[in-house]
């Protein structure tokens, strides 16, 4: 530890999910996978919202802004997880530890309620849908974001300038793989009695309230959906059906972790690595294996792709500029075809025909072997890589503006 002093603490030190060598090279490549996955599933929601027409509506700009914040949400605390992995002693300075403490609670409030704004929009679409494009037009959204990204940062600013008048002075382990207040709190030079009273208020009664919120409101929806025709009850609750385990995978852990005093419970790293790695990745599953519009949309994407391609074959006559557009092109469209190939194979058939056997070896490419060959597949013919290789090795010189081999 060191210190300013002799009593300031300058760093902390994670202890991570375990100390032993060879357990740490198997979870390094688990969540690289994982956090790799979460990445590429939420980058390509948000693509498919900005980019394709069926999916501008409210509930999808509003599924892409969630998808957003997932995939900002995992690169707070993965990153420094994977790299901990990786060497003897896993440390963070203090100020490193307080923007880790702020952007994990601003991102983290702006998705509480966002899923409660999402809630509202699934209540509108229900009950008012001829009504629905009307009520959620452009500027609502756009003001219903602006509120949860405020109330976000303003959550996040509480429990930073309480943080900040803590005194740490003695030990400086935190028994986690990132930083957080539980954490941090248990580690002050003082009393942290009204501290902890104060941060339980702030995040575990916030949490509480908005997940009674989304409680009452189902429930009111199941309510009247049971006056109404069976058809029409079945495609709500398939709706909202999404949602919900969205709702009890983010609100679960997070109720467990900041509602009960700050003290260590056996579960807490597990229930931390649910809440802060395993949830961004489902996400992206859980909205989109049963959704329509995007199958729709990413079919159409592939399409769209495909057809560029024989559109400049096309209007390219001569064989030799035929060859150098193919020679060109042949890379993007390797990657484009491992890629969308699997994605299609997933969002775009039935979820029933799609067993787990098939399944394990298409995420496998997705997920660990086209990321490994795209590097290879844009490199290989390429010159200007292979010439930049040479002059990083020594094979290469350059002298009075010509090249020497």
């Amino acid at each position: 530890m060191e210190a300013e002093n002799g009593t300031t603490v300058r760093e902390f030190v994670f202890l991570g999910l375990t100390s032993k060598p060879e357990v740490k090279v198997l979870l390094f490549a688990f969540f690289l996978a994982v956090y790799g996955t979460t990445m590429l599933g939420n980058l390509l929601i948000v693509s498919l919202v900005a980019y394709a027409p069926i999916l501008h509506t409210p509930m999808y700009f509003l599924l892409g802004n969630l998808s957003f914040l997932d995939f900002c949400y995992s690169s707070i605390t993965a990153p420094k997880m994977l790299a901990g992995f990786l060497s003897k002693t896993n440390t963070i300075s203090y100020v490193g530890c307080i923007c880790q403490i702020f952007f994990f609670h601003f991102i983290g409030g702006i998705k509480i309620f966002l899923l409660v704004i999402m809630a509202y929009d699934r209540y509108i679409a229900i009950f008012c849908p001829l009504r629905y494009m009307v009520i959620m037009n452009g500027a609502v959204c756009g003001g219903l974001m602006c509120a949860s990204w405020t109330g976000g940062f303003v959550h996040s600013i509480i429990q930073v300038a309480i943080i900040t008048q803590l005194p740490f002075c003695g030990p400086n382990k935190l028994d986690n793989f990132y930083c957080d207040v539980p954490q941090v709190v248990k580690l002050a030079c003082t009393n942290t009695f009204v501290v902890e009273l104060l941060m339980v208020s702030n995040s575990g009664l916030v949490t509480l309230m908005c997940f009674v919120v989304l409680l009452v409101s189902y429930s009111i929806l199941l309510a009247k959906l049971r006056a109404g025709s069976a058809p029409n009850r079945s495609k709500a609750i398939s709706t909202c059906a999404s949602h919900v385990t969205v709702v009890t995978l983010i609100f679960g852990p997070c109720i467990y972790i900041y509602i009960h005093p700050f003290r260590s419970f056996p579960m807490d790293k597990a229930i931390s690595v649910l809440y802060t790695v395993i949830t961004p990745i489902l996400n992206p599953f859980i909205y989109t294996l049963r959704n329509k519009d995007f199958k729709v949309a990413l079919e159409n994407c592939f399409v769209i792709l495909v057809a560029s391609y024989a559109t400049i074959l096309v209007r390219i006559r001569s064989p030799e500029g035929r060859r150098k557009a193919l020679n060109v092109c042949a890379s993007h469209l390797m990657v484009v075809t491992l890629f969308f190939g699997p994605c299609i194979f997933i969002y775009g058939g039935p979820l029933s025909t799609i067993s787990v056997d098939k399944l394990t070896p298409v995420l496998y490419n997705i997920n660990i072997i086209t990321p490994m060959l795209n590097p290879l597949i844009y490199t290989l013919r390429n010159k200007d890589v292979k010439s930049a290789i040479r002059k990083l090795t020594g094979k290469e010189t350059i002298s009075d503006g010509k090249v020497d081999m």
